[in-house]
């Protein structure tokens, strides 16, 4: 099964998330058709949330909602939505209207709970000015990291996507000397190079992602968000499974070692969601493994 193009694909110049509630009482399955229906994959991803999967009766192996992290510091909000559309584009206006379509054709079933817009920053940097993506796996390996296989038809060919919008502190990253800053990353800004002599708590050693068993490797497409006063991060982390994205978490927040993960000097996460990106099919986004 051919997957989602826009996961494999290098990030846009502008992109949309839409995240949806599923309305109580309402069948979801004519919304969900018309949504398959118009996304490609490649300028509009459709992710199912597990609320879904459970309002159709239907059990998705490998999906299952944000997790709860009760012993992490600082604390990981767990918002789980009914579903997401990561819409994608070169003309900020396009990608709004586009939205606008979509919203339309997931109503009455769903209703639209929030909207993040993001933009790429320079050579795909976070607004910190570090470069986000280092060390992504690449043509086959990110196929092997974030594209389900084995599964079965309906299944192989999707991926699994946390979800979290970070909102970055930018006084306290901007009160560090430059020395600081790169030593909370554990990497040097303008060459992008890794410190071997980083602390323990720099992010680079937090989540170094072939020193899991078995690695813990991640295909990032994450983008700078903005609005009014307020900016930061949008992380997306897709999967063959969700396994990999929760061994991360779990070693930033401390769960391992009790070190935590120097990012959180000057950002944390306001959300935080699974979600399952159907393969494609022939006529759009399969959801045959839904029954729909």
């Amino acid at each position: 099964m051919t997957p989602q193009a826009a996961i494999l694909e290098p990030i846009p110049a502008h992109a949309r998330h839409l995240f949806f509630a599923l309305q109580p009482k309402i069948d979801p399955r004519d919304a969900l058709r018309a949504l398959a229906a118009a996304c490609d994959g490649r300028s509009a991803v459709l992710g199912i949330g597990v609320g879904v999967a459970a309002a159709l009766g239907r059990e998705i192996s490998g999906l299952y909602g944000f997790p709860s992290l009760p012993q992490a510091r600082p604390a990981i909000p767990v918002t789980q939505r009914a579903l997401w559309l990561w819409l994608r584009g070169d003309d900020p206006g396009d990608v709004l209207r586009q939205g606008h379509a979509l919203t339309a054709l997931a109503a009455p079933a769903f209703e639209l709970v929030q909207a993040i817009d993001s933009f790429r920053y320079r050579d795909s940097r976070d607004l910190s000015g570090y470069e986000d993506g280092t060390e992504n796996p690449q043509d086959e390996a990110a196929i092997a990291a974030a594209i389900a296989q084995g599964h079965g038809t309906g299944v192989d060919g999707s991926s699994f996507v946390a979800v979290q919008q970070w909102l970055h502190d930018f006084p306290a990253f901007d009160a560090m000397s430059r020395s600081e800053q790169d030593d909370h990353i554990g990497r040097e800004r303008d060459s992008n190079e890794e410190l071997d002599d980083a602390p323990e708590s720099a992010h680079v050693k937090r989540t170094a992602q072939e020193d899991f068993d078995p690695e813990a490797f991640i295909v990032r497409r994450s983008m700078p968000w903005s609005a009014g006063v307020d900016a930061g991060l949008v992380f997306l982390a897709f999967g063959k499974s969700f396994t990999a994205f929760e061994v991360l978490l779990r070693r930033m927040t401390g769960h391992d070692d009790g070190i935590i993960d120097g990012l959180f000097d000057f950002t944390r996460p306001l959300t935080g969601d699974f979600f399952w990106c159907p393969p494609m099919g022939a006529n759009g986004v399969d959801l045959a493994a839904l029954g729909v």
